[in-house]
């Protein structure tokens, strides 16, 4: 299956038939979390992270969420075909290494807790669909004409590619811990296995250095907003988009759920392994302290499965839904057993409890999905 491609930031007449082009053309309905509104009713959950972390308290208290159940029982989407991915990883040239019956990155090993195999893959692949649906283009930075880019945990190398078919005037680079990047690529576009945390020895400058849904991979976004801004060139743009991983609630029915308890682990888990599900809420913030200047905060509500009212919330929420149930072992298996001391079999019984929560549209759950973008001054 062809790559998704990401063009006209020019909104639409209306939301696309295919899912697959959802990254080609940006939505005509209004943004599903509003810039400047009332407050939600939310579900945060008990705090597992440093009692000092502002960042669960702050992130959804400014803004609510546009979101309504359907009520319509007949109500269906219709027709909506699923991304998958194309890509193949490269294992003749490097190994990687086999655990639970998955594979996972051989260089750094152990550093990232998710598996790098053909299934995850694609799912990583879905998840650039749905960024790409949410936000409606592949970067909201007002970066124009970017003559160097680099996108930090390029994954399948999918936004640096089509990035590089957007701008054919830009050098791409993109670096990443596991080398599953495709073999064919625009010319101007290349990858280089490296990890993000170690010293930064580009020998260039870049005009955009981008990276989404590394919560889960950086332990110090202080230090590496700190390493963009020197090696940005003066006027040119940081973006990083991410989730704020504690799941939301309109209502009350994610309470006392599998789905929460399995969402509350992962993100004790996460935190005990020196990383944040939350730090996306200070992401703004830490920009600003580096240096950076026009910090832009954006905020979208993404359902966690199809119990949301309108053709985009639902196609939205069964893309979530399915990348969700794809990624839940590989999420889950490794960090579950060697941070919380659980056995595979007590894993897998609660994944199965969880399974049957994220497919119950009685649970009106969602996720907070986030852009910040600053600029380096002159």
């Amino acid at each position: 299956m062809d790559h998704y491609n990401a063009a006209t930031s020019e909104p639409p007449p209306a939301v696309p038939d295919d899912t697959t082009e959802a990254c080609s053309r940006a939505d005509s309905d209004e943004d599903p979390l509003s810039e400047t509104v009332t407050d939600p009713t939310l579900e945060p959950g008990p705090h597992l992270e440093d009692p000092d972390d502002s960042s669960s308290r702050n992130a959804p208290s400014n803004f609510s969420v546009s979101l309504s159940v359907d009520n319509d029982t007949d109500s269906a989407i219709g027709g909506v075909e699923l991304p998958s991915s194309s890509v193949s990883a490269s294992s003749s040239v490097y190994e990687f290494v086999e655990e639970y019956g998955r594979t996972f990155h051989k260089y750094k090993e152990g550093k990232y807790f998710m598996p790098n195999d053909i299934p995850e893959q694609e799912r990583l692949d879905l998840q650039h669909a749905i960024a790409c649906k949410l936000f409606g283009k592949l970067a909201l930075a007002p970066v124009e004409n970017p003559r160097r880019v680099l996108d930090i945990g390029t994954g399948t190398g999918i936004w640096a590619i089509e990035f590089a078919n957007e701008h054919p005037e830009s050098d791409v680079l993109g670096t990443d811990l596991s080398p599953i990047q495709p073999d064919y690529v625009p010319p101007n576009c290349r990858f280089e296995i490296d990890d993000a945390e170690d010293e930064w020895v580009f020998p260039h400058h870049f005009d955009l250095i981008h990276a989404r849904f590394m919560c889960g991979s950086i332990g110090s976004f202080p230090t590496t907003f700190e390493r963009c801004l020197a090696h940005l060139n003066p006027g040119g743009w940081a973006e990083f988009q991410d989730y704020y991983v504690r799941m939301q609630c309109i209502d009350g029915s994610l309470r006392g759920t599998a789905l929460q308890r399995w969402n509350e682990l992962l993100l004790d888990g996460v935190a005990r392994s020196g990383r944040s599900g939350l730090a996306a809420a200070r992401f703004r913030a830490q920009m600003i302290d580096a240096g950076f200047v026009d910090v832009v905060e954006r905020k979208f509500a993404l359902p966690g499965n199809p119990w949301a009212k309108g053709r985009r919330e639902k196609v939205l929420g069964t893309m979530q839904m399915t990348n969700i149930l794809d990624g839940l072992h590989g999420i889950s298996i490794g960090l579950f057993t060697k941070v919380h001391g659980m056995s595979v079999e007590e894993v897998e019984l609660l994944l199965d409890d969880v399974r049957k929560d994220l497919r119950n549209k009685d649970i009106h759950f969602y996720y907070i999905v986030m852009s910040v973008y600053g600029r380096k001054p002159e």
